[in-house]
């Protein structure tokens, strides 16, 4: 029996990471508050917030084109499990979360002679991870929380955990408002929480998250531009005006009537004088703007997305190539996450036929197998009939090399 941490040391892991994926949570849902650096904001304007939704673009950017297909070579049944679990949903929570978090979950269990699948976000599931299969050889997970409410240091609010699952190579255990309340044996080699993880690598084995340190750096500074020329927008409506030679004992209307008048009236003084009306330049937001644009395009270098994303109108790509070629960065990406989700997908499926078959297959037995996903780029009516006359040059000199799968991975069909 392997030495195994524990589910308190789990638990202390969970608790430490949590934090970081609510913060990134709260970019995603436009909850979060940017910080003001500057005192001169007037003290009715301090209140004011504003929501920016580029974060949450950028992580749907990739994971609402990621869609699971299911397996090919499939002798052990992984795509009937994964359909009897709802796996249109069931993937796209998965991968949602992985993108947002750096590393999303899949909960492996059995009612009856079917097995189940469940996924669970990255704030709510950690463990030991095997470097070569990656899947976990102990894991943690908070399956329900409660309503109450703590806030801590960070800022951020808590749940009471009451129901958690402890994981292991040889069994599940079920704790119920801190207790033990059930064991489950596990027939699988490793742990039933299997880890769906967005680009790991030897430094960081659980990912990174789409929505960088940088991505939220340049959000907080695009709100805080945004904040300014709210400000600012009272002044242009209402340009600042002075009066010159004004008689001191002359009876002046007040800012209100003077601001919003269309006609004032000044009469001449005993001595013919009479005072001089002028104003101040009007306040520009061309400066908020362009500063706005400029941060929108650091935003769109960092994620690979375009400034017509992010809702700035320039010069549209006009056909489907140019399209994909404005979005090769992303394609990239989408491309390197379809890879590292595969490796989830596959590891719960083979624990799933695992527990189905109440045997400890091993894992070799599905080196053959591999997940298969929609186009990222959907192919138009001409596309299509490129890739209908290219296919036909090819199978004149390569008889049957296109089969069904291929044709489906090339054009969705």
């Amino acid at each position: 029996m392997p030495e195994y941490k524990g589910i308190e040391y789990l638990r202390n892991k969970l608790r430490c990471k949590r934090p970081r994926v609510l913060a990134r949570y709260r970019y995603y849902d436009m909850k979060h508050t940017a910080r003001d650096l500057s005192n001169v904001i007037p003290e009715q304007f301090k209140g004011l917030r504003s929501a920016l939704g580029w974060c949450a673009k950028a992580a749907d950017s990739i994971s609402d084109r990621i869609v699971f297909e299911g397996f090919s070579n499939d002798g052990m049944g992984l795509g009937e499990i994964y359909d009897l679990n709802s796996k249109d949903v069931l993937t796209d929570s998965a991968v949602s979360s992985a993108v947002v978090t750096s590393c999303s979950f899949i909960y492996v269990s059995i009612a009856g002679d079917t097995p189940r699948l469940q996924a669970i976000d990255g704030g709510n599931a950690t463990g030991i991870l095997d470097p070569v299969t990656h899947m976990l050889t102990e894991g943690y997970a908070v399956l329900e929380r409660d309503s109450s409410v703590v806030k801590t240091s960070g800022g951020n609010y808590f749940g009471k955990p009451t129901v958690e699952a402890y994981f292991t190579a040889e069994e599940t255990q079920i704790y119920r408002a801190g207790k033990l309340a059930e064991r489950y044996p596990n027939p699988a080699p490793y742990a039933l929480l299997v880890p769906v993880i967005h680009r790991p690598d030897p430094i960081r084995p659980f990912g990174r998250s789409r929505i960088s340190r940088a991505c939220m750096d340049l959000v907080d500074a695009a709100m805080r531009t945004l904040k300014r020329s709210e400000v600012s927008a009272e002044f242009y409506s209402f340009p600042q005006k002075y009066l010159l030679g004004l008689d001191p004992e002359a009876e002046m209307p007040d800012k209100w009537e003077a601001t919003i008048s269309s006609f004032l009236r000044f009469d001449k003084d005993s001595e013919g004088e009479h005072p001089v009306l002028g104003q101040f330049q009007q306040q520009s937001m061309t400066p908020f703007n362009e500063q706005l644009k400029t941060i929108a395009s650091m935003f769109a270098g960092e994620t690979g997305l375009t400034l017509d994303d992010l809702g700035f109108s320039t010069a549209n790509p006009t056909t489907p190539e140019a399209i994909r070629a404005s979005h090769e960065t992303l394609r990239l990406a989408a491309r390197k996450a379809q890879r590292d989700f595969a490796v989830g997908f596959l590891n719960a499926g083979y624990l799933a036929a695992c527990l189905r078959d109440n045997h400890e297959y091993d894992r070799s037995i599905i080196y053959q197998t591999k997940v298969m996903y929609e186009p990222l780029f959907e192919p138009d009516a001409g596309q299509l009939s490129g890739i209908g006359d290219a296919v036909n040059k090819i199978q004149q000199s390569f008889p049957d090399y296109f089969d069904e799968e291929k044709l489906h991975s090339l054009t969705g069909l």
